[in-house]
């Protein structure tokens, strides 16, 4: 083989090398965290294990909150409604969103879900995917209004 093909073929072989390596290295290496977990929430308005960690407060500047918010598997909100509304950005995992009287969306990182102001909706895990999702929430109308808990029947429903 001549210098010239070595100087094409060999960073070819590298990156094919590199690639099968990267399959492997994927089992190994610990996922990247973009915001860490936060706090166990401890309050009655979540169904199963959720953890919040506070990104943005509200301040006299500023009227919107912005938090990172884990669901376990199973996990999610009561039924709720923000009257500002709200955005949700899915960031890792599998989730559902619902409105009240809508089909449950099934969320997957990278989906984003504007919530409209006084909509009644839940959100939280699938069954057996933990679910991490950034809520962005305004604040300028009134803070949020909590409902009843979303039963295992309209969790589990497909409508």
């Amino acid at each position: 083989m001549n210098h010239k093909a070595n100087h094409i073929l060999l960073p070819l072989i590298v990156l094919i090398s590199a690639c099968n390596n990267n399959q492997q290295m994927d089992k190994i290496e610990p996922k990247m965290v973009v915001f860490p977990k936060g706090e166990k929430i401890t309050n009655t308005n979540f169904t199963g294990t959720a953890y919040l960690k506070p990104l943005v407060e509200v301040d006299s500047l500023n009227s919107i909150s912005v938090g990172s918010v884990t669901f376990d598997p199973g996990a999610r909100s009561k039924w709720h409604m923000h009257p500002a509304g709200q955005i949700l950005l899915a960031i890792d995992g599998v989730g559902y969103y619902q409105e009240k009287g809508k089909p449950k969306q099934i969320l997957h990182k990278g989906d984003a879900i504007k919530c409209p102001p006084n909509i009644p909706h839940w959100h939280g895990a699938s069954a057996d995917t933990p679910f991490v999702q950034i809520a962005i929430t305004g604040r300028e109308k009134g803070e949020t209004v909590w409902l009843e808990k979303v039963t295992d029947k309209e969790y589990q429903s497909i409508q």
